[in-house]
């Protein structure tokens, strides 16, 4: 009785839209006016010091082993608790951080591994033909496709960089290549990419042999750390600081100081929250070993205080919160196969990640920004105006 009040309790203001719940024992309640929109089964109770030791690992793993099934869209169901101010995801006394994280360099190859090792047969699924992991870029709004808009973001980085054909670029955290060789093959750079992902290192270096691309494209295994004194007139980094940890977010930025060339320009893009950096339990724990998503501010200042300059900030919530949506669409159109390649409780977890991921972009508790910075005065060796970022290939 004292656990069913206690939920009655949590869940009794916490979404925006109506929601049934039927617990354990049949019983069941309606929060909200109207029609529920969706259904939350509760076929076990989750232990109470589970739910206040860490809410999000306890509710996520009893989705995992279906101790608790949603009927309806469970990214409606995670956005109307964000957007409840009196949510549990939202209140001091129900969130939970974890313990401070480890980021040296042999965790955080295990961290990558853990996640992007998982086999390129599995993101070859439902990721688009460019086997791009990160958020697109949609010109045309809702009617871009996958492949078009991952196409439209890289040039969207390059060409804010303004690059001068023969110039350096260091690509950090390459993923499987896209941005880097169609920065050799259409900008006339020469490019450096760094991975700790062997099964990314692989494929792009097969790419560069097939393309032919030896003489202008090069692939390090090898942790961005470890470069050495050697300069890049450009750098990238795309879906990568989010991985550092908070604790070594400062030292990312010295290394992106110390690689460039005096005037040189970078661009930064990544995972950031407008309210402050947090931590997801739930996410640390199964999808991103390691995560930290830092706040605005923090990066800002982490930025300034490497004597960096900032030339352009663009904020990109609704696009990744798009490229999430289709992505989890392509992931459910091949769920019965990646059910018999990973097994049931593997795909009810990234089902899970995919859709909680863009109802977290959609209630806007974080966002995706792309920081245009300088090593000396900004925007030195940049066009007047905006207008050059728009030149799309």
């Amino acid at each position: 009785m004292l656990e069913k009040t206690f939920y009655k309790v949590l869940l009794s203001r916490s979404f925006t839209i109506p929601v049934k719940i039927i617990f354990w024992d049949g019983s069941s309640v309606v929060y909200g006016n109207g029609e529920p929109q969706a259904t939350i089964r509760f076929n076990e109770k989750i232990p109470v010091r589970d739910l206040t030791k860490n809410a999000s690992i306890a509710l996520g793993e009893a989705f995992m082993d279906k101790k608790i099934e949603i009927d309806g869209s469970i990214q409606k169901v995670i956005e109307a608790a964000y957007e409840s101010k009196d949510s549990f995801m939202r209140s001091g006394k129900f969130r939970r951080m974890l313990p401070k994280q480890s980021h040296g360099e042999k965790e955080s190859a295990s961290d990558v591994q853990s996640h992007y090792d998982v086999g390129n047969d599995f993101y070859k699924l439902w990721l688009d033909d460019t086997l791009t992991y990160s958020c697109a870029y949609f010109t045309n709004g809702n009617n871009d496709d996958l492949t078009a808009a991952q196409i439209a973001k890289v040039h969207h980085i390059i060409n804010k960089l303004h690059p001068q054909p023969g110039k350096k670029l260091l690509d950090i955290g390459c993923g499987w290549g896209t941005l880097m060789l169609t920065a050799a093959r259409e900008y006339g750079l020469k490019v450096t990419g760094v991975t700790l992902s062997k099964e990314q290192y692989r494929l792009v270096q097969n790419k560069i042999e097939e393309e032919h691309l030896q003489d202008v494209a090069e692939v390090l295994l090898m942790d961005y750390r470890e470069l050495g004194d050697r300069k890049w007139d450009y750098i990238v980094s795309v879906g990568m600081f989010e991985h550092v940890g908070k604790e070594n977010l400062g030292l990312y930025f010295k290394d992106i100081a110390r690689y460039l060339t005096n005037d040189g320009v970078a661009l930064i893009h990544g995972i950031t929250r407008q309210q402050g950096g947090a931590y997801n339990g739930w996410i640390n724990k199964y999808i991103f070993p390691g995560g930290y998503v830092p706040g605005l501010q923090e990066m800002i200042g982490h930025i300034v205080e490497n004597n960096l300059q900032i030339a352009d900030i663009e904020m990109l919530r609704r696009h990744y919160q798009r490229t999430l949506e289709i992505w989890d669409m392509n992931f459910n159109a091949h769920r019965a196969h990646i059910q018999d390649m990973m097994g049931e409780r593997f795909t009810r977890m990234w089902d899970l990640y995919l859709q909680a991921c863009a109802a977290s972009f959609e209630s806007g508790n974080i966002d995706v920004m792309q920081f245009l910075i300088t090593k000396g005065a900004s925007g030195k060796n940049l066009p007047m105006t905006r207008d050059y970022m728009s030149n799309q290939r």
